[in-house]
């Protein structure tokens, strides 16, 4: 009786023991991880999740099986105008948008063709009933992340919402800066799903106008604003998803790391994929240096992009920043 007493009795110190341990070291162990992240990042554990998806009838977005990422913390909301005024303010730095166009890519053009500029977006004027296919987007001199529409626009009230007109180059020139990097597509992706398994959205398989900052009514002529919003919204205006990661959905196009290549099956079963080795979009064959970009923007509407969705995925051109792309970066 005595002995199986003591059995007893260290069984049950045992098991308080234990119980000790998952209660204190496990919260601890992840809020160690979750402090190691910078203000304004999130820690995001590793795992493993199936990319893309088979839903629709983008061949660029079939499924990738298995794919694993590490544990990795990214930037809880797109980079700011407030943010990357910062940057400028400290390096002087210059985007692409703002230098003139390369005399030896553009032989062709004048001095005064070659000006500073970007792409801005321009709707149909009003009683246009049908527009050739992107001629929503003009050239326009002085147009930059300082001035969003062209020389007389500014971003004086807008120091939150996300810094717009980043060519790739610019991404990367901050991420140096700020001691960190542009995700991969595969954490990009993994990260958006905010833990839900092959689900829609960020939030699951409805649409909702209130989620996202997106385009209600019919693109490109008009735009109902059910979501409060024209152009781009301040960010964290709209809930964020299960990691806590605001806007990656609508708002802006964000850059990723990797070249875009319409087929992505050798990064099935990887772990930390990095993509192809060069970029190539058949739909775009003048354009060499093609990026993934994510997450669609406050321009993607049902019956056009509709680009809103941890799956979609769309080309960029490296050298080329409009009025609706940004980026977030990682560590």
């Amino acid at each position: 009786m005595f002995l199986a007493g003591k059995k007893v009795i260290k069984s049950l110190l045992l098991i308080i023991i234990l119980s000790w341990t998952v209660e204190f070291n496990v919260p601890n162990a992840l809020a160690e991880n979750s402090l190691s992240c910078p203000k304004e990042m999130v820690y995001i554990p590793g795992g493993n999740f199936r990319m893309g998806s088979e839903r629709n009838d983008f061949l660029e977005e079939r499924a990738v099986d298995d794919v694993t990422v590490d544990s990795f913390c990214i930037d809880s909301h797109e980079v700011t105008n407030e943010e990357f005024s910062r940057f400028v303010e400290e390096t002087g730095y210059l985007t692409v948008a703002e230098r003139p166009l390369s005399k030896e890519q553009f032989p062709d053009l004048s001095e005064a063709e070659r000006k500073p500029g970007s792409l801005v977006f321009q709707p149909p004027e009003k009683g246009l009933k049908e527009v050739p296919y992107l001629s929503w987007w003009h050239w326009v001199r002085g147009a930059n992340w300082q001035h969003p529409y062209g020389a007389d626009s500014n971003i004086e009230g807008l120091k939150n919402h996300p810094v717009v007109h980043i060519a790739y180059e610019d991404a990367v020139a901050y991420a140096r800066w700020a001691g960190k990097q542009l995700p991969t597509e595969a954490q990009w992706e993994y990260a958006a799903r905010g833990g839900l398994q092959e689900q829609e959205y960020t939030w699951g398989n409805e649409y909702s106008a209130q989620k996202a900052n997106t385009w209600q009514g019919i693109f490109p002529f008009f735009n109902t604003k059910k979501d409060g919003y024209l152009g781009t919204a301040p960010v964290a205006s709209f809930p964020p998803n299960g990691y806590g990661l605001y806007d990656l959905a609508g708002n802006v196009w964000e850059w990723t790391q990797d070249w875009y290549q319409v087929e992505r099956k050798s990064m099935a079963h990887q772990k930390n994929p990095q993509g192809p080795n060069q970029g190539y979009d058949p739909k775009k064959p003048n354009d060499k240096l093609v990026h993934v970009i994510k997450g669609g923007s406050h321009l993607c509407a049902p019956n056009y992009c509709s680009r809103y969705r941890p799956a979609a995925r769309e080309s960029q051109s490296s050298d080329t920043g409009t009025t609706h792309i940004g980026f977030r970066l990682v560590m």
